[in-house]
């Protein structure tokens, strides 16, 4: 025991010595029951409402390939309105092929995690258009603001995963940015990463290059290794554009795992209740899988939430709600009924770093580690409904993810812990400060914030009485001050930038 707690005081100290707390970078397991907020009668009759839905109802597939996949498998095929129905025998069959967890690879093996059964992986927010801090305010995103926001999600050790290097850099053409995109998750961390470009089979094809550039690998290595995740929306309700179903049979095929994630919107695009919500979803997310594992039988595929509700006064969409959350730990018992793993997000509607930004995504947060989702997306940076990427809020977002998975360790109870001998020498109206029990842990005793500040109001006063926001201001740009690229093989980045320039000019000339 005494060899555990040097270990991670030596940890802590390393962070400290560096002026900034955190923790070790490490597997997240989460040991708790997971919470179930519907029964298992229930549970069923929401899987075979879903059921009905892909039966009677069906799904529009506007990818050729994708309907005479589903054709040879006996589905209902409708190939003049792109239409199928997906009889429940073939989407119950379906669904006994797929992994029930997998393993993803990073570039430091020291990074590699596993996603699925308890485990749980946080990743960074992708796909804002708009960046924001400070000091420059809300702004179009550019290069710049990309590679920063990547860095710091290496420097966090909480962030397992860089999660589609953050902000859109919108002064890089539109039709190739995904390169310099993959590019800085990889040279820039050496983290696990997800891709966020699926919408084309040619950009899938390209996250899989340059993952197989990025770990020395080929085809087949990369099957047997998989490296990144990637992810589609379906076009809720009921909607698959060619696009998306073009990547997520390219990362099929190549082995990479893919989340099915309806966006289904509580009454917008999904019925104006949690159960009608969920059932829409459910029944997207299955027609969903069952495409990959139309294409490529066992394809690592897992199952992905983002139902939330609109503001019902303005049409807005609303997150970090009660109704979210609902639907997450809802989700969540779905996914362990099909032995899958299972995606959701922290999210937030404010428009700026404030009160509502915090009680929101801790609201998202808590929700996922109830549900106990294994991979939660836009966990770092999110803002505004998913429109911004703020820098502040990366930091907040630190501190929350910490804040849970210090929570998620298990409370030590033995001999030693109970202190028994410590209160028999303090005895009654005595205190704890001197005590050898205290002395041999005051270092790691308990929670160390990177953001809050615990001293007393004067202290706090004299030091400028600095607003959270403010301090997590300081605190993203003082690491990006000290940010040291993690070491990576010139050769290999070579290789990186000489596929991209040849991709780049092959852009340029294609339809």
């Amino acid at each position: 025991m005494n060899r555990r707690r040097n270990k991670s005081r030596a940890s802590r100290q390393s962070t400290r010595n560096q002026g900034f707390n955190q923790l070790p970078f490490g597997q997240l397991v989460n040991p708790y029951p997971p919470m179930e907020i519907r029964s298992v009668d229930q549970l069923e009759t929401i899987h075979q409402a879903s059921l009905k839905i892909l039966r009677d109802i069906g799904l529009r597939v506007d990818n050729p390939a994708a309907l005479k996949l589903l054709a040879n498998l006996k589905a209902d095929v409708y190939f003049d309105n792109n239409h199928v129905r997906l009889d429940p025998a073939l989407v119950e069959e379906l669904l006994q092929n797929v992994p029930p967890e997998f393993t993803i690879h990073a570039r430091n093996p020291e990074k590699t995690l596993r996603v699925g059964g308890n485990a749980m992986v946080f990743a960074t927010t992708c796909g804002p258009s708009f960046v924001s801090d400070l000091d420059l305010g809300r702004r179009a995103g550019t290069q710049q603001d990309m590679e920063n926001f990547v860095k710091l999600a290496g420097m966090l050790n909480i962030l397992h995963h860089e999660g589609g290097s953050g902000p859109e850099p919108l002064d890089l053409p539109p039709a190739s940015r995904h390169l310099d995109m993959m590019y800085a998750q990889i040279a820039l961390t050496d983290k696990g990463w997800h891709p966020s470009w699926l919408n084309t089979a040619k950009r899938a094809r390209d996250c899989i290059e340059m993952a197989k550039i990025a770990m020395q690998t080929d085809d087949e290595g990369l099957r047997q290794h998989p490296a990144i995740i990637g992810g589609i929306n379906t076009n809720s309700p009921l909607l698959w554009d060619e696009g998306q179903v073009d990547g997520m049979r390219v990362f099929a095929e190549a082995g990479q795992p893919v989340h099915a994630t309806p966006f289904t919107l509580a009454g917008a695009m999904a019925p104006a209740t949690v159960a009608g919500a969920v059932t829409l979803q459910n029944a997207e997310a299955l027609g969903c899988i069952a495409i990959t594992q139309a294409a490529v039988p066992g394809a690592p595929t897992f199952y992905g939430h983002f139902t939330s509700n609109v503001d019902m006064r303005t049409g807005s969409p609303a997150f970090g709600t009660p109704e979210y959350a609902q639907s997450v730990i809802m989700s969540g018992q779905l996914a362990r009924r099909y032995k899958l793993p299972l995606r959701s997000s922290s999210t937030t509607g404010s428009a700026c770093v404030d009160l509502q930004a915090a009680y929101e995504s801790d609201m998202s947060i808590n929700a996922c580690i109830q549900a106990h989702v294994n991979d939660v997306m836009h966990a770092g940076g999110w803002l505004e409904g998913g429109l911004t990427c703020s820098f502040e809020k990366l930091i907040l977002d630190a501190e929350l993810l910490q804040m849970q998975a210090a929570f998620l360790q298990p409370v030590a109870v033995d001999d030693d812990s109970l202190g028994i001998e410590a209160i028999a020498e303090v005895g009654p109206g005595g205190h704890f400060f001197g005590t050898a029990h205290t002395l041999e842990r005051y270092e790691d005793a308990f929670y160390q914030p990177i953001l809050s500040d615990w001293r007393n109001f004067e202290s706090w006063q004299e030091d400028g009485a600095k607003s959270a926001t403010q301090r997590a201001n300081e605190i993203w740009k003082k690491l990006l001050h000290e940010y040291q690229k993690p070491p990576i093989d010139p050769a290999i980045e070579e290789e990186l930038q000489a596929y991209m320039a040849k991709r780049k000019l092959e852009i340029i000339d294609e339809p």
